[in-house]
């Protein structure tokens, strides 16, 4: 009986390899686990990476933004670079939404001569705000799965401080809106009070300031989530719009509503917000992005004391809720533009103003569409020069004789006497209510 040949030896595990690269993963561990217990933030986390990897380590946003760059031995301009030029790599993108949608953390060999690539998602709840990339020189595979298990854990500790620095963000933006809606409002105690409040969110009461109110509304027929899910998103694009705008803006976001407190240019600072001009681009822009949304923005009468915000918010809030009235979808405009109609349109029911424009004007309002135009268009430029005829002829461009005659035809149609002041005065008013309801010629 023959003795059977012993069989092949397998390959030799280099055991004392394993045992080295077992003690760094567990030490690189220890150290990024302490990093969550401390102050530490993405820069601190990639800058360790790098360091106990020796490999360029980066945390990307969603968008490819650069948040965090390391590389041993180089400043983090230059770590960012390499990795700029590394995420060129054809199939990076389909790696990284495949690392996004299955929340695990993928190999990307090397190409071309372009380093292997790790990917891994950094999640704070179920979200994916970005990912770790790690540039890995590794050649033997227990130092490719070193590297994949390191930055796996990097990630997470990635993942604890963006959801810590999002909790004290979250906390801050509470405090903030408390201090813009106390100010708003005009809930503090006194003016020292209100005073603290505007200084801690950088108002400048050296300089004057316009309150501007946006309100929007949303077309109905929407589920409620689809409802807010587009409120948010046109706060988004409001705020977005003005701080990248105007500097130093102060901000307080309502259901529908955005309202901004910024200081205006003057004679020493170039700088500030010139509301109208922003105002009507913001609603142009809106009106790109959400077509099926009525905009309407009021501006507050001028403020420097903090104490002022809160009475040039309820002017903003007025101006909004006249236009709205007056059925302005689109409009931008002072509570000074406003005049007697400010006044006016304090009336509950709006056919009443109609009824007193009759009484005064109807005869005229009445007569044939051409001379009605004339008509009220001589009268309210008369009015307007002072009861000139001189000057209201050069501006219609007519003969002086022939105001005169027309407004002889004027009071004899409505029978006013517009040499009396009470006539003149309610003429007037009846002529703003027309203008107010947009019936004027």
């Amino acid at each position: 009986m023959t003795e059977k040949p012993a069989a092949h030896p397998g390959p030799q595990r280099d055991l004392g390899r394993e045992n080295l690269v077992l003690r760094e993963l567990v030490t690189v561990y220890r150290q990024l686990s302490g990093l969550a217990l401390q102050d530490a933030d993405l820069a601190t986390v990639t800058q360790l990476l790098a360091d106990r990897t020796s490999a360029t380590v980066a945390v990307v946003s969603s968008v490819m933004d650069m948040m965090a760059a390391a590389s041993p031995g180089a400043p983090p301009e230059k770590a960012a670079r390499i990795v700029s030029e590394a995420v060129v790599h054809p199939r990076l993108g389909q790696v990284l939404r495949a690392s996004r949608q299955g929340h695990r953390p993928l190999w990307l060999p090397s190409v071309g001569g372009m380093p292997a690539i790790i990917v891994a998602p950094i999640l704070v709840g179920d979200e994916v705000p970005a990912h770790l990339i790690t540039l890995d020189p590794a050649e033997k595979s227990a130092d490719e799965d070193m590297s994949l298990l390191v930055t796996e854990h990097a990630a997470t500790i990635c993942g604890v401080i963006l959801g810590r620095e999002r909790v004290v963000a979250a906390a801050a933006r509470r405090v903030r809106d408390d201090l813009v809606e106390g100010l708003l409002l005009g809930r503090g105690r006194d003016d020292a009070e209100t005073g603290r409040w505007a200084a801690h969110l950088g108002y400048d009461a050296g300089r004057g300031h316009d309150v501007m109110a946006i309100a929007f509304t949303v077309p109905p027929g929407r589920p409620e989530p689809a409802t807010d899910a587009l409120r948010q998103r046109i706060r988004d694009v409001i705020e977005h719009f003005f701080t990248t705008r105007v500097p130093d803006v102060i901000i307080s976001a309502r259901e529908d509503e955005v309202v901004l407190v910024a200081a205006v240019p003057d004679g020493q600072h170039a700088d500030g917000m010139d509301p109208r001009r922003l105002g009507a681009t913001c609603v142009a822009r809106l009106a790109e992005l959400f077509p099926d949304t009525k905009t309407v923005v009021g501006i507050g009468g001028a403020c420097r004391e903090p104490r002022e915000i809160a009475r040039s918010y309820e002017e903003a809030h007025r101006t909004i809720e006249t236009l709205r009235r007056l059925g302005r979808t689109g409009a931008v405009s002072a509570f000074s533009d406003l005049g007697i109609h400010r006044l006016l349109l304090q009336v509950p029911d709006l056919s009443e103003l109609r009824d007193f424009a009759d009484d005064v004007l109807g005869k005229l309002c009445r007569d044939e569409r051409d001379r009605r135009t004339e008509y009220l268009a001589t009268l309210a430029c008369y009015l307007r020069e002072n009861g000139s005829p001189q000057r209201a002829a050069r501006f219609l461009h007519v003969h002086p004789n022939t105001v005169a005659y027309r407004i002889k035809r004027i009071e004899e149609i409505t029978g006013l006497s517009l040499a009396s002041y009470t006539d003149r005065l309610t003429t007037q008013v009846a002529l703003e209510i027309l203008e107010a309801l947009g019936d004027s010629p």
